[in-house]
């Protein structure tokens, strides 16, 4: 198949804006840092509540369409089958929507809290680490997949049944924009931002993964780990992703999803065996109910009395976050979903995406909490003293054949980061690609260039300051995407109107 031209406005822009951002925190990383964390503070503080109101939006327009007359329509036409089986179809879906970070964060996120509670209750208390333990699956779940599955329908439904030549953010606002929309300014503006802000939002997740992956085996070695092994970690992670994107998605991104979840199946698996098995499965139950009991309560929290910083630190980043990422992960996402209807889309997506999030924390989370309690470790203490990276390390090496142990993370870790980047990678080329019909793919040569520019930002965020500077740059990139999320709301509602 010939190569598709790209759409130089955007490719070039979406490039020196890159650079632009990179070469600055690189030559002056003491200035950078706190520019960026300030400016972090000033949009949590003053529109985070934007994004906790597009979240609760977005559940009820989902719910809305998922059992309204719209829910039948089948992507692709009234005939159409889908392309890949269920089970791979869910795999592509979860690792784009997830990559490795889940594993980071679901080992040790209620450390976090515990100290710090959300809703006055007291730290340690038996209230305490109930909320702590509920915060990270309630941050990766329903909320989340419902963020990634808005804009999914909203790009597949005019790419699959109006037709729409073009694989991009401003696909979904054909409706609005009109036949021409993707060539106007406006569409390249729409496509330019997502761009920005998945390179943002990607920047975050290979951000702490790789320094994770790189303690990780620091410690099998005995070695400290340093910035070094890090950028070791990073290139070959770059690498790693770069081939399978040149591979293309049945060779290379299927292979590597199917693949990572069953890696991922044996890893849990063996987490739940070999350790404190009815402690976890009490636990999960337990976070279970009191996660879906007290739901509405944290999606609608914003803290106006105590403003105690918790929303702003942890809420609204993860919502950014997934803002961030969702238009990315709906143009791949739609195009693996051929012949499946909008309803099976957004429920599937939603069931599929939490529940694999909440057996990563139910299991993960509750393993170290368990050693944390019976002060086999003390996971706080090391996440204190050494850090997130560092402390799931230790985590992971209480358990039986600890170097084994290490080494299977190690590896799913890298698998997980490269499926996420892949799919990363197709959607940034996909964007910079003037025109691309149902069935095209981007130019080899495109995605793996954007493979290796998704690579730039995090080095330099860690570099500069770690998880703060990271933190903060996927709040700033994912700003512009609330007015895009909302047009998008607009323009598919108008097209289904008219279908």
């Amino acid at each position: 198949m010939k190569d598709r031209k790209i759409d130089k406005a955007v490719f070039f822009t979406a490039t020196i804006v890159v650079l632009a951002v990179c070469v600055p925190l690189g030559l002056m990383p003491e200035r950078a840092g706190p520019a960026v964390e300030q400016l972090y503070n000033w949009i949590a503080s003053n529109l985070g509540i934007f994004y906790q109101l597009f979240g609760i939006g977005t559940i009820l327009y989902l719910a809305w369409l998922s059992f309204g007359r719209y829910g039948h329509i089948r992507l692709g036409g009234s005939e159409e089958r889908p392309d890949f089986s269920t089970f791979s179809w869910a795999g592509m879906l979860f690792c784009a929507g997830t990559g490795a970070s889940l594993l980071v964060w679901a080992s040790v996120e209620w450390a976090f809290y515990i100290d710090a509670p959300p809703f006055g209750a007291e730290p340690r208390t038996a209230e305490a680490i109930s909320w702590a333990s509920a915060y990270g699956p309630f941050h990766w779940g329903i909320t989340a997949w419902c963020l990634y599955a808005l804009p999914t329908v909203a790009i597949a439904y005019p790419f699959y049944v109006k037709n729409v030549p073009h694989l991009g953010g401003s696909t979904a606002l054909h409706s609005i924009l009109g036949p021409s929309g993707p060539s106007s300014w406006a569409g390249r503006a729409v496509d330019l931002a997502i761009m920005i802000a998945l390179i943002g939002g990607a920047g975050t997740s290979l951000g702490v993964i790789a320094p994770t992956v790189a303690a990780s085996i620091a410690q099998l070695i005995g070695v400290q780990t340093s910035f070094a092994l890090e950028l070791a970690v990073m290139l070959f992670c770059i690498g790693l992703f770069a081939v399978s994107v040149f591979l293309g998605i049945q060779k290379g991104i299927r292979r590597l999803s199917d693949i990572n979840v069953c890696l991922v199946l044996v890893l849990m698996a063996y987490i739940l065996i070999v350790g404190p098995t009815l402690f976890i499965l009490k636990a999960s139950t337990d976070t279970l109910g009191f996660m879906l009991s007290n739901f509405v309560r944290m999606m609608s929290w914003t803290d106006p009395i105590d403003n105690t910083g918790f929303v702003e630190s942890w809420t609204i980043f993860y919502w950014a976050w997934w803002i961030a990422f969702a238009p990315a992960v709906g143009i791949f996402i739609t195009r693996i979903s051929r012949g499946r209807t909008i309803r099976q889309v957004i429920l599937s997506m939603i069931f599929f995406g939490t529940l694999g999030s909440w057996v990563y924390y139910f299991i993960m989370g509750n393993y170290s909490l368990s050693l944390e309690l019976e002060n086999i470790i003390s996971v706080t203490g090391s996440l204190a003293e050494h850090g997130m990276y560092v402390t799931v390390a230790n985590v992971l090496a209480t358990l039986p054949f600890g170097a084994l142990t290490l080494s299977l993370f190690a590896v799913v870790s890298i698998i997980s980061v490269a499926t996420t980047y892949d799919s990363a990678s197709y959607t940034l080329a996909s964007a910079a690609t003037s025109e691309l019909k149902e069935g095209e793919n981007p130019a080899r040569w495109n995605r793996v260039f954007w493979a290796t520019m998704l690579g730039m930002l995090p080095i330099f965020m860690m570099f500069v300051g770690g998880l703060p500077v990271i933190r903060s740059g996927v709040l700033i990139a994912s700003l512009p995407l609330l007015i895009v999320g909302v047009a998008m709301v607009i323009a598919l509602t108008k097209s289904l109107r008219q279908h």
